[in-house]
């Protein structure tokens, strides 16, 4: 898929990527929720206490690569848009130092 594809067809700003990351964090947080849920339920099926503590943590671990694969399109979203606002960014810088140095 090409970067392009992933990237918003408007140029991102500041704004727009804090919303894309904020919205990828929830998806990730969701997601160790659920899997913590899972585990305690199901060791409630089966007549095991699991503290929650102990069923968060493993819901931290398995969620790290699940989320990896199962939101690859937020991530891709952000790390293009992330890379669009860098290059923009940089651009400015360079036309600032050239105006700065007088040449245009």
């Amino acid at each position: 898929m090409s970067e392009d594809a992933v990237t918003d067809h408007k140029q991102p700003t500041v704004g727009s990527v804090a919303l894309s990351v904020a919205l990828y964090t929830l998806a990730r947080l969701a997601l160790v929720v659920v899997v913590a849920a899972i585990i305690m339920g199901v060791g409630a099926l089966v007549g095991v206490e699991v503290p929650l503590l102990v069923a968060a943590v493993f819901g931290v671990l398995i969620a790290l690569p699940l989320g990896m694969v199962m939101f690859k399109s937020l991530r891709l979203r952000v790390n293009g848009q992330i890379a669009a606002v860098d290059a923009a960014r940089k651009q400015r810088h360079d036309d600032l130092q050239s105006r700065l140095r007088g040449s245009d």
